[in-house]
């Protein structure tokens, strides 16, 4: 008996400093996630894919499709500007003069797996008789034209109805049934006119949002347009946030309080059982060349991306806005994490090569870094 308790004493410390070391590892594994924007789960905004079937936040340990690095790669792009007829001018830089073309030749590469590569023609079988909507501003434009031109270059001999309009746009392919319509809110939640002028209502969502029912695939974005200031560029004289009406308020906290009554909307009115949603996450832009270290650049004259997993100016404050309010949603809200990868490609922006001059450090050319967006998306749909 006295041996066992001198063992038990002898025991003792060393069983304590075990579990506070198990502690501390724990506590910086989650400061390590936590601070870590490209790491985060679906529940708080990641990519990890369950290989039977995308379940909402439900993913594995097998594959994070946001976490890797660009690599070289000769068989791309997906397919030729010149020969889809989707392509907006601001997005169409070959055609307005770029003279460079290795960004085109960039594929992104997860670190834990391989990318299923994007099959148009299987796109369209599996989603045969199906709906996809892009609800959101330009980025979401952006978005939906390359996976027009995706899916153009795999069947083109296919037929299709084409039709842009205000604020819902749509392409049909018709031999399968398949429409990808583009609804055009920048903020998502309404702007109305009231006797002050145009009111940007935090708290409501009610014009045009019946449209996005009864959808089998919906894929929301929201940012850019947060940003714009003046009241031309912003489309609003005031901001309504509750009982409140005001001239202006921080751009992050009405960006919040706007994707809260969001992701509410979306709670009370999708059908999970028939409707997947994604959210595009927050696209970047390369104006300052400070982030990635070179001071006097924007992203004119870039040609290549970045090397490596990480991005120098770090991640974007509004990325977490959308990672805290996807986390306590009810609806199973799958986060296509393109920020840091996209970060990464201050070559692949239109700048002074697009249709309407100036230089566009916001937008992206097609083809290039929205095919890999919906690449991504067909590996979520997919895996």
């Amino acid at each position: 008996m006295g041996f066992k308790l001198i063992s038990l004493f002898l025991l003792l410390p060393l069983l304590t400093l075990t579990i506070l070391s198990r502690f501390d590892h724990a506590l910086a594994s989650d400061k390590k996630l936590h601070e870590s924007h490209r790491n985060r789960t679906v529940l708080a905004g990641a990519g990890r894919v369950k290989i039977a079937a995308l379940k909402g936040r439900k993913q594995t340990r097998d594959c994070n499709l946001f976490q890797g690095r660009w690599v070289f790669d000769a068989n791309y792009p997906f397919y030729d500007s010149s020969t889809c007829p989707f392509i907006d001018g601001e997005f169409d830089c070959l055609k307005f003069g770029r003279p460079d073309r290795q960004f085109l030749k960039y594929s992104w590469q997860p670190d834990s797996c391989t990318i299923p590569r994007f099959d148009g023609q299987a796109f369209l079988n599996k989603w045969r008789g199906k709906r996809v909507m892009f609800v959101g501003d330009s980025l979401s434009q952006n978005m939906w034209e390359s996976l027009g031109c995706m899916i153009h270059a795999s069947v083109p001999d296919t037929k299709t109805t084409f039709i842009k309009r205000t604020p819902v746009s749509s392409l049909t392919f018709q031999d399968y049934g398949v429409t990808i319509y583009l609804y055009r809110t920048p903020y998502l939640v309404d702007i109305s006119k009231e006797s002050v002028g145009r009111v940007l209502n935090l708290g409501t969502i009610e014009g045009g949002a019946d449209a996005w029912k009864d959808m089998d695939i919906l894929v929301f974005n929201s940012w850019h347009w947060w940003l714009h200031k003046g009241v031309e560029l912003q489309g609003w004289d005031y901001i309504r946030n509750g009982s409140s009406l005001i001239r202006d308020m921080d751009r992050l906290d009405a960006f919040s309080k706007g994707l809260t009554t969001w992701a509410q909307w979306v709670d009370q009115n999708v059908n999970i059982s028939q409707t997947r949603v994604f959210f595009q996450g927050i696209s970047p832009t390369h104006y300052v060349g400070k982030e990635w270290n070179e001071p006097s650049n924007s992203c004119n004259g870039q040609m290549q991306p970045l090397s490596g997993s990480t991005y120098p100016g770090g991640s974007l404050p509004a990325a977490s806005i959308v990672s805290r309010v996807l986390s306590w949603m009810k609806t199973p809200v799958y986060l296509l994490d393109i920020t840091t990868l996209s970060q990464l490609r201050k070559d692949a922006h239109p700048s002074t090569y697009g249709a309407y001059g100036g230089n566009d450090c916001s937008h992206w050319c097609l083809p290039g870094l929205p095919d890999t967006w919906n690449q991504l998306l067909y590996a979520a749909l997919s895996m």
